[in-house]
C-alpha cells in the first residue's frame, strides 16, 4: 500500500526545520555510490555527500557488511560499559592524531561533540567565555548553539553571556587590507581580540573554530592563521577547540585539516565524516586536560555515550580510509575537480571565486554589485535548481546575502568519470540561468 496519496505533499505532516529552505521536490528512496535515486525513478549524482557526510559514498559494502553483523552481536548498552568496538576506535583515533591528543569520547553528532568540548573547556579552566568565527556554524544544541553566529540567533531570546565573534579571514572579501589591497588577517586578527579583550569580564575559557568554515561559505584560513591564533588563546590561558566535522578523515587530502597548519589543538572534535554517514562524534583531547577535567566531575552522561554498533562503522570507516589511501585519493580527485571548476570560472564571468582543499570546495557566484541586489542569491537559488533538474545535487549556502556560494564535496570514493559528469552538469546548468541576464 502506498505510503502517500499521488499528488499530495509528502511533507505535510513534517515541521520544517531548515529556516525559509523547502524541503527536495522529490522523495529519495535508494542511494548507492555517488548517487541517490528518487521515487519517480530519477538518479541525483550527489556532490554533498549527503548532509557533507558520506565520505565513503551510499551504502558502502563494507558498512553495510559491519552494521549487519554489529546490530546482531552488540547494538547498544548501558552508558557506563565499555565494549571492544569503542575500545578500539578510540585507541586507533588516537593513533591519526599527534601528541598528546589520546584521549576519547564517543558521541552521536557534531553539535553534541562540541557540547562536551565547551562544557570540559569551561569546567577546566573555571572560566565562561566563548569565541567563535562571525560566520561560525557549530551546531544547535545551547552551547553550539551560542557560538554559531551564521544563523538561528533571532527570535529564540538571549543567548548565554560571554559569547564572542570574530571577523571572518576572508582573503576573497577582505575587511582589512593592506598597503596591497589584500587581506590583512594578522591586523585583523589583533584588532578581533582588542575587542573582545575590551569586552571580556576577564574570564575566557575557549576559542571554538573550524580550520575551514564550511557553512560559512568555504573560507579557508590564510597560512599561519590558525597558528597565530593559537598563540592568543595561550595568551589568555584559553583552549583551542577545533571543530573538524566536516574537515576531518581525509576530506581535504589531510587526515585532518589542522595538520596543514603544523598545529595541534587542545580540544578536537570530529562528526559527520566519522561515521561516513551514521550518526557517530568523537572529543579528543590531552591526558592532562582529561585528568583535571575528572578530578572536578566532568560530566557528559547521555543515551548513547560510547555506543558499540557506531563505534563498530567507525572501525570500518578507518580501515576503509587506511586501504584504499583515500588521503591521497582526495588530493588527486580534489586537485580534478577544482581544476574543472577553474575552467568553469574562466568560461562564466558569474563565478567569481574557486576555493578550498582536496574534497571541499567552494565555488561564489558574482555578487550584488553585478547582479544587483540580491542578485546572487536569486542565481545561486537557479543555478541549483537547474542542476537538480539535470540530475546534479548541489548544496548553496542558504544564509541571507550568501546564495551565491556552493559548497561542493562529493564522496571521497567518486570516480573520475563522475567528477567529469558532474562539472559538465553544473556547466550547462550555469549557461541556462545566465542566458537572461
Amino acid at each position: 500500500m502506498p505510503s502517500e496519496t499521488p499528488g499530495t505533499d509528502p511533507g505535510r505532516h513534517l515541521i520544517r526545520y531548515s529556516g525559509h529552505a523547502p524541503f527536495s521536490p522529490e522523495v529519495v528512496v535508494r542511494a548507492a555510490g555517488t548517487s541517490v535515486f528518487t521515487e519517480s525513478g530519477r538518479e541525483l549524482l550527489d556532490f554533498t555527500s549527503g548532509q557533507m557526510s558520506a565520505i565513503l559514498g551510499h551504502s558502502h559494502p563494507a558498512i553495510v557488511s559491519t552494521v549487519r553483523e554489529q546490530v546482531a552481536h552488540l547494538d547498544h548498552l548501558h552508558s557506563g560499559m565499555l565494549s571492544p568496538p569503542v575500545t578500539e576506535l578510540v585507541r586507533r583515533l588516537a593513533g591519526t592524531l599527534p601528541e598528546p591528543l589520546e584521549k576519547g569520547l564517543l558521541l552521536t553528532t557534531g553539535a553534541e561533540a562540541n557540547e562536551a568540548a565547551v562544557r570540559m573547556a569551561k569546567l577546566v579552566t573555571g572560566r565562561h567565555e566563548v569565541v567563535s568565527f562571525a560566520r561560525s556554524w557549530h551546531g544547535m544544541t545551547q552551547a553550539a548553539a551560542n557560538a554559531t553566529y551564521s544563523a538561528g540567533r533571532k527570535g529564540y531570546g538571549p543567548a548565554a553571556p560571554g559569547n564572542f565573534a570574530l571577523p571572518v579571514p576572508d582573503r576573497h572579501r577582505p575587511s582589512v587590507v593592506g598597503a596591497d589591497g589584500e587581506l590583512d588577517w594578522r591586523r585583523q586578527l589583533d584588532l578581533g581580540f582588542e575587542m573582545i579583550d575590551a569586552q571580556s569580564v576577564g574570564s575566557l575559557a575557549a576559542c571554538l573554530v573550524e580550520p575551514i568554515l564550511s557553512s560559512g561559505g568555504v573560507v579557508e584560513l590564510p597560512p599561519g592563521y590558525l597558528a597565530a591564533l593559537a598563540a592568543k588563546c595561550r595568551e589568555r590561558g584559553m583552549l583551542l577547540i577545533l571543530d573538524e566535522a566536516q574537515t576531518g578523515l581525509c576530506r581535504t587530502g589531510d587526515w585532518y585539516a589542522f595538520q596543514h597548519e603544523g598545529v595541534v589543538p587542545d580540544i578536537l572534535t570530529l562528526s559527520k565524516t566519522l561515521g561516513a554517514g551514521l550518526p557517530l562524534a568523537a572529543v579528543l583531547t590531552s591526558p592532562e586536560i582529561e585528568q583535571r577535567a575528572h578530578e572536578r566531575g566532568f560530566l557528559f552522561f547521555t543515551t548513547h555515550v560510547n555506543d558499540p554498533l557506531p563505534a563498530a562503522v567507525g572501525n570500518t570507516v578507518l580501515d576503509v580510509l587506511v586501504r584504499d589511501r583515500l588521503d591521497e585519493r582526495a588530493r588527486a580527485l580534489g586537485a580534478t575537480l577544482r581544476g574543472g571548476l577553474e575552467k568553469l570560472a574562466a568560461r562564466h564571468e558569474v563565478v567569481a571565486d574557486v576555493r578550498g582543499r582536496g574534497l571541499l570546495l567552494g565555488m561564489e557566484l558574482a555578487g550584488d554589485e553585478v547582479l544587483g541586489e540580491g542578485g546572487a542569491d536569486r542565481l545561486g537559488a537557479e543555478v541549483t535548481r537547474r542542476c537538480y533538474e539535470l540530475g546534479l545535487h548541489m548544496n548553496i549556502v542558504q544564509l541571507p546575502g550568501m546564495g551565491g556560494t556552493f559548497r561542493i564535496a562529493p564522496p571521497l570514493t567518486a570516480g573520475d568519470d563522475e567528477i567529469a559528469r558532474g562539472v559538465a552538469v553544473l556547466d550547462e546548468a550555469l549557461t541556462g540561468a545566465t542566458r537572461g541576464l
